[in-house]
C-alpha cells in the first residue's frame, strides 16, 4: 500500500542496531535537574559516506525555526519541545539519539529527524530507530476526537469545539495541532508508528485530509479543544469540514508543534486572519505587565474581534474593506513602517501570505538588525497556489 508522509509541523544501508541512550543532553547540560526529565531515549544509526553534508542540510532547514547548536567534532544539538537529541557522524555512518519526558515529544523529535534524512538521503535509506517506542504501532502524540460543537465567530471565522481524553500535553510545546479528517461515511483508519518514527498513513479510500490549525482554547481538565478556521469561499478542504461539521463526527489530531513569541521586554505580534487565533491566543496567555504592540489585518470591520490582552499591548486593526487576502499590502506597510529598536530585550513574531513573509523577515533582519533567537516569520499560506509549507492551512 502506497504511504503519504506529511511534513513535520515545523521541517544509505541497511540501519544499524546502535546501543540505548540515557541522554541527548547538549555538552555541558548532563545536570541532575535536566536528566530527571528525562523519561524516554531512543537511538539511531545510517550508513553513508556523506554525515557533514546532512548536519549542514539540517542545520539550513531548521536555522529560520529552532537554530541547533554545533557540538565538538562538528555535531548538532538540538533542544525544541520538550525533546533533545545529538547528530553526528561516525566515520562512515551518522548516528543520532534522542530523549524527552514525554513520549508524544520523542516521537515529535524522531519524526523530525527521520523525515529529513529521508529527504536528504532518498526515499530508500533505511531508518529503524531502537529504545522507547520500538515495537509499538500506537503514536503517542494523536489523539482520537469527537466534535462537540461549531459556531461562528465572526462572518468569516467558524470555531470548533473538540473533545477527547489525555490532552495535557497539548496545552504547552507549541501553538499548532494537525487536523486529521476521515472520508465521510468510512470508519476512520488513523496513522500508525513504524520503524523509521515517520508514520504510516492511510492511502486509497482511506486517505485523511490532513490541515494544520492553531489551538485557540484548551482545557485538558474538562477534555476539550477550540480550534478556529478562517472559511473562504470556493474549494477549501478546511473551511468545507468546519461548515458541515456535525455533533460526534470524528477526527484525528497530532501535535502539538508550531512556535510562539519569545518573551521580552518589548514585543511585535503581526499577521492576517490566517494567524490571528495564534495571536489571540499568545495575547490572552501573556503575562499581565507584558508591553507590545499586536497588529491584525482583516477582511473588512465585521472581522474585528474583542481580545483579552495586557493594558501594555496596542492592538492595531488592518481593514482591507472587502478585498482578498493576499491583494494588499498592508500588514507589509504597517510593519515596516514601525520605528521599531533593535536592541536586545525585544521580539518579534509575524504569520502572513508567503509572498508578506519573505519582505518582512528580510526587513527584520536586514533593517531592523535582529537576531535568529528575536524574531520568527512564517509563511501561512501561499496566495496562488497551495499553503506555504509548515504553515497554517487555508
Amino acid at each position: 500500500m502506497a504511504v503519504q508522509h506529511p511534513r513535520p509541523v515545523l521541517r544509505g544501508g541497511p540501519a544499524a542496531r546502535p546501543p540505548m541512550v540515557t541522554s541527548c543532553a547538549p555538552d555541558g547540560d548532563d545536570t541532575p535537574a535536566r536528566e530527571a526529565e528525562t523519561k524516554f531515549c531512543a537511538a539511531v544509526e545510517i550508513a553513508t559516506q556523506t554525515p557533514a553534508g546532512f548536519l549542514d542540510h539540517l542545520a539550513g532547514i531548521l536555522a529560520d525555526h529552532m537554530p541547533p547548536s554545533r557540538q565538538p567534532g562538528d555535531g548538532l544539538a538540538l533542544d525544541l519541545y520538550g525533546a533533545r537529541a545529538r547528530i553526528e557522524g561516525r566515520g562512515e555512518a551518522l548516528a543520532a539519539c534522542a530523549d524527552a519526558s514525554d513520549r508524544g515529544a520523542l516521537a515529535n523529535m524522531k519524526y523530525l529527524i527521520a523525515w529529513n534524512m529521508r529527504e536528504f538521503f532518498g526515499p530508500d535509506v533505511e531508518i529503524a530507530w531502537s529504545g522507547d517506542g520500538e515495537g509499538t504501532s500506537e503514536l503517542p502524540q494523536f489523539r482520537e476526537m469527537r466534535v462537540v460543537d461549531a459556531w461562528q465567530v465572526t462572518p468569516k471565522l467558524r470555531r470548533v469545539r473538540l473533545t477527547g481524553h489525555d490532552l495535557a500535553r497539548f496545552q504547552s510545546g507549541g501553538l499548532h495541532i494537525q487536523i486529521l479528517i476521515p472520508p465521510k461515511g468510512r470508519k476512520p483508519v488513523w496513522p500508525s508508528a513504524v520503524p523509521s518514527g515517520i508514520p504510516a498513513w492511510p492511502e486509497g479510500e482511506d486517505k485523511l485530509v490532513l490541515r494544520t490549525y492553531t489551538i485557540r482554547h484548551i482545557d485538558p481538565g474538562a477534555g476539550f479543544v477550540d480550534i478556529d478556521i478562517v472559511l473562504h469561499d470556493g474549494e477549501s478542504p478546511g473551511s468545507d469540514w468546519a461548515r458541515a461539521v456535525q455533533p460526534g463526527d470524528p477526527v484525528g489530531m497530532i501535535g502539538p508543534g508550531g512556535g510562539g513569541a519569545v518573551p521580552a521586554e518589548r514585543m511585535l505580534l503581526a499577521g492576517d486572519e490566517t494567524a490571528l487565533p495564534a495571536i489571540a491566543r499568545m495575547l490572552e496567555e501573556m503575562p499581565a505587565d507584558a508591553v507590545g504592540t499586536a497588529i491584525i489585518e482583516v477582511e473588512d470591520a465585521g472581522e474585528i474581534q474583542s481580545l483579552a490582552h495586557p493594558a501594555g499591548f496596542e492592538l492595531v486593526w488592518l481593514n482591507r474593506e472587502g478585498r482578498a487576502a493576499g491583494t494588499t499590502t498592508l500588514l507589509e506597510e504597517a510593519v515596516v513602517a514601525l520605528d521599531w529598536p533593535s536592541q536586545a530585550g525585544t521580539s518579534v513574531w509575524i504569520g502572513c501570505e508567503f509572498k508578506a513573509f519573505k519582505r518582512l523577515r528580510h526587513h527584520c533582519r536586514r533593517h531592523w538588525g535582529l537576531k535568529a533567537r528575536d524574531h520568527l516569520v512564517v509563511a501561512y499560506w501561499r496566495g496562488e497556489a497551495e499553503p506555504a509549507t509548515g504553515g497554517v492551512h487555508r
